[in-house]
């Protein structure tokens, strides 16, 4: 069984800035990507930033030069650096982990989610 918990999420005034993390346990063989995304009210989830296992990274381009992602292996963790919030970033965000289960196949497995509202 694998979990992933995260924290972070809170209130913040337009142009404010808040870090997300998820740390994943349980059993684990590797660990392939990590990312985070999120889904605001009436909408679909959406990508905001993934990390590799080598660091490398893909932003949504709504939130290139305002989030960061990076990742620390030996904890299993991942974070999300988010500056200059704007109100359109409210949303539950969600952390993902893509696992590498062996036989060449992989699975998603999914934080319960934490919520972000930027007020104006």
């Amino acid at each position: 069984q694998v979990q992933l918990v995260e924290s972070g999420g809170g209130l913040v005034q337009a142009g404010g800035s808040l870090r997300l993390s998820c740390a994943a346990s349980g059993s684990i063989f590797s660990i392939l990507t990590m990312g985070w995304y999120r889904q605001a009210p009436g909408k679909q989830r959406e990508l905001v930033a993934v990390i590799s296992s080598d660091g490398s990274t893909n932003f949504a381009v709504f939130v290139k030069g305002r989030f960061t992602i990076s990742r620390d292996n030996a904890k299993k963790t991942v974070y999300l650096q988010m500056n200059s919030l704007k109100p359109e970033d409210t949303a539950v965000y969600y952390c993902n982990a893509r696992l590498d289960v062996g036989l060449g196949k992989s699975k998603d497995f999914w934080g319960q989610g934490t919520q972000v509202t930027v007020s104006s």
